[in-house]
């Protein structure tokens, strides 16, 4: 049995205030990578769905490598780690930790090696497991789901969203959507009722106008659009219908009159501005400029700590985001972080029983207990989620998701079509370009990049 070396990516001391040696007692045991057979990287799974890696030796513990981002400032993935050792005891889960702003980049020089380490990938960006399936560095997770029996239903969606060629070669790990948040106080002052948890994209637009009043400095916005892309184009998504990968981006029109209309008239701060001043939504809700955002669920998280840290003192509120007419409320856009197996791992069968585990209801409850939105929702974790103090107590609907769609397409030629949008965009919304001949620019430009 060879002797599993410690990586050189290791968590340093700072990172580690919860010291998985720790686990053992005074005198961790030793840790050996149980060795596989050739070929393991694509080998059924055993009959009763156990890790079959030989066993490690007497007091020693088998290494399970898990590759994670900003590991001191995300305790869902220690929170994990130490849940599954708790129930494998002769385990030892090794998180090895990256900035996330050099994550991507890690992960592909270490998959590019050829390495077993790491065993697991927590994949950041949905899209980038393409081009790891198209250089074949990610295990087939097909037969392991089949065997155990997974139902891939309880991900709303997701996991079929995640499928390539077919084939799983990840699970949802984590899942956010787009909410509604809204300035109780805002409202309650203007005597106005809170936004409903079913409202159309008008009926949103008119309640914006509704609460939009001041001047200068002390004006209130009835609402804000950040100047991410998404926040005008992921309504057109919102049915299902289209993608951002398309030969003709004419369905996003609609939402463009409507970002560039409340622009106009006031009832948002203009994009330029916005660009120009580096303006961001955190600031601009906490310090109540604006009387609604559209945002994701991560949002939550932070009004949370930023209320208890003081940084402001009103109530707020969240609810469904709008949906189109004729789509079901409850439908809305987001994104998942994918768990996978690294192809090269020695130790498949254990890795595959750690990524069940991360992505089964237990592990979504640990998640919750985080205050992380899991892949998986039921009425227990959304219950979890909403007992987290500081959560607003009518909140709890903005849970509910009825449709879940991706913001963007997994396909390899996504980040080069994404960016002719976004630059489409950013001149749309500044008004250097009209509506239709942006549209156009899409059109040739992202056929362009999808034919390179």
């Amino acid at each position: 049995m060879k002797k599993r070396q410690f990586t050189a990516l290791t968590l340093t001391a700072a990172m580690t205030a919860v010291s998985l040696a720790g686990c053992g007692g005074s005198q961790p045991a030793e840790t050996t990578k149980a060795s596989a057979t050739d070929g393991a990287a694509t080998e059924a799974p055993a009959a009763d769905g156990a890790a079959t890696e030989a066993p490690a030796a007497d007091g020693e513990k088998t290494k399970l490598t898990v590759s994670v981002w900003d590991n001191a400032s995300s305790p869902q993935f220690q929170a994990v780690a130490d849940a599954f050792m708790a129930k494998n005891p002769n385990v030892e889960v090794e998180l090895i930790d990256t900035q996330a702003d050099e994550y991507n980049n890690k992960i592909t020089v270490m998959l590019a090696g050829g390495a077993a380490d790491p065993d697991v990938i927590m994949v950041k960006e949905a899209d980038t497991q393409v081009g790891m399936k198209e250089k074949n560095q990610l295990l087939d997770l097909t037969s392991y789901i089949e065997k155990d029996g997974i139902d891939l239903s309880v991900y709303g969606g997701a996991a079929e969203q995640l499928q390539m060629d077919g084939k799983q070669y990840t699970l949802p790990f984590r899942r956010d959507w787009y909410t509604l948040f809204y300035n109780k106080d805002l409202f309650d002052a203007a005597g106005v009722e809170y936004p409903s948890d079913d409202m159309t994209w008008d009926e949103y637009e008119a309640l914006a106008k509704q609460m939009t009043s001041g001047e200068g400095s002390a004006k209130v916005y009835g609402s804000h659009n950040h100047t991410w892309m998404a926040l005008v184009a992921n309504w057109a998504l919102q049915d299902g219908k289209n993608t951002l990968l398309s030969e003709d981006y004419s369905f996003l029109k609609p939402a463009y009159e409507q970002a560039l209309r409340m622009q106009d008239e006031g009832v948002v701060q203009s994009y330029a501005n916005l660009k120009t001043g580096s303006i961001h939504y955190i600031s601009t809700f906490e310090q109540q400029q604006c009387a609604m955002v559209p945002m994701g669920t991560w949002f939550i998280a932070t009004l949370i700590q930023d209320k208890k840290d003081g940084k402001f003192d009103f109530n707020w509120g969240v609810t469904k985001i709008p949906h189109p007419e004729g789509v079901e409320a409850g439908s809305t856009v987001g994104s998942v972080t994918p768990i996978a197996i690294n192809a090269k791992t020695d130790v498949p069968d254990l890795a595959w029983e750690f990524v069940k585990f991360a992505t089964s209801e237990e592990g979504a409850l640990i998640l919750a207990e985080n205050n992380v939105f899991p892949a998986i929702s039921s009425d227990a974790i959304n219950e979890k989620l909403a007992s987290v103090v500081g959560f607003p107590e009518d909140g709890e609907t903005a849970l509910e998701v009825k449709n879940f769609v991706f913001d963007r397409p997994l396909d390899s030629k996504m980040p080069s079509v994404r960016k002719v949008i976004e630059e489409e965009h950013d001149l749309i919304m500044i008004g250097e370009e009209d509506i239709d001949t942006g549209i156009a620019n899409m059109n040739e430009r992202a056929k362009e990049a999808m034919a390179e």
